[in-house]
């Protein structure tokens, strides 16, 4: 029996909550693996087998997958790759275009019927997302700048009046050090999971007035939830899209920062 079920049954409404996010050990004696851990690497197999499909043999005229394939790339890499990392950005494509698309597919696990549940709406997977993109960052900007030569270009940006300086070198470190690698799993982790409990709710609605509790009056409001769930699946899918774009395209700014800092 579903979660949204057994919030439906009994003699009142109860809104969904953090239980849709409490989910039992799958393996007994295994409390790590849980529903968005097999979620999670179910849908990593789906875009390893996507890949594999499009990208193991290309054919000189793209057909089928080869040919959706061929979209996402040329997708992220003129939107996403060249913007930020310029004569790079080639380089960088596999790894931009491997977090597109996997973030992408976590995303609409949330609106895949039996499933239902976007994995990044767990903060501990953007997390780690996030933290592998500012662990690459400083290995880069360290690499290419050089350790002080990183921290002075990013503190101290040049051509501003020296008194400017006192202001805005704490600003930029906190800035680039800690604010930019919180928000940037924050973003996502945020809008799933916030997603994730309208759809619920509305589902509710529709469930608990058309069929736990059908009344005359009652059954307008079940039929407006039923409305409202399928509109906001809609935008929910386009959310999903947005969210995987914009952590590819952060995750090439960040990159193209330390490859080539700006002067």
């Amino acid at each position: 029996m579903s979660t949204l079920t057994l919030l439906a049954s009994g003699d009142e409404f109860k809104a969904p909550g953090l239980e849709l996010f409490e989910f039992p050990p799958i393996i007994s004696g295994v409390p790590w693996f849980t529903k968005p851990v097999l979620v999670a690497l179910l849908s990593t197999l789906i875009v390893l087998i996507f890949c594999w499909s499009a990208f193991a043999k290309p054919k000189l005229v793209p057909r089928g997958v080869q040919n959706v394939a061929e979209m996402g790339y040329m997708f992220i890499r003129d939107q996403v790759a060249r913007p930020f990392l310029g004569k790079d950005a080639d380089r960088w494509m596999g790894l931009l275009l491997s977090l597109f698309f996997l973030i992408w597919v976590w995303n609409l696990m949330g609106v895949v019927p039996g499933i239902q549940f976007p994995v990044v709406s767990h903060i501990a997977f953007p997390f780690v997302l996030a933290a592998s993109i500012y662990v690459l960052k400083l290995y880069l900007g360290f690499k290419h700048q050089g350790f002080f030569g990183y921290f002075k270009n990013m503190m101290f940006p040049p051509g501003l009046p020296k008194p400017i300086y006192v202001l805005l070198a704490p600003i930029e470190f906190l800035s680039n050090m800690i604010v930019a690698p919180f928000t940037h799993a924050v973003r996502l982790f945020a809008n799933m999971f916030a997603g994730h409990i309208i759809l619920a709710f509305f589902s509710l609605v529709g469930f608990w007035f058309l069929f736990e509790n059908l009344t005359p009056l009652g059954a307008p409001l079940g039929v407006l939830g039923v409305v409202m769930t399928i509109g906001m699946t809609l935008f929910e899918m386009f959310i999903q899209f947005l969210q995987a774009f914009l952590f590819a395209m952060l995750a090439a700014m960040y990159i193209g920062n330390s490859l080539h800092p700006e002067h």
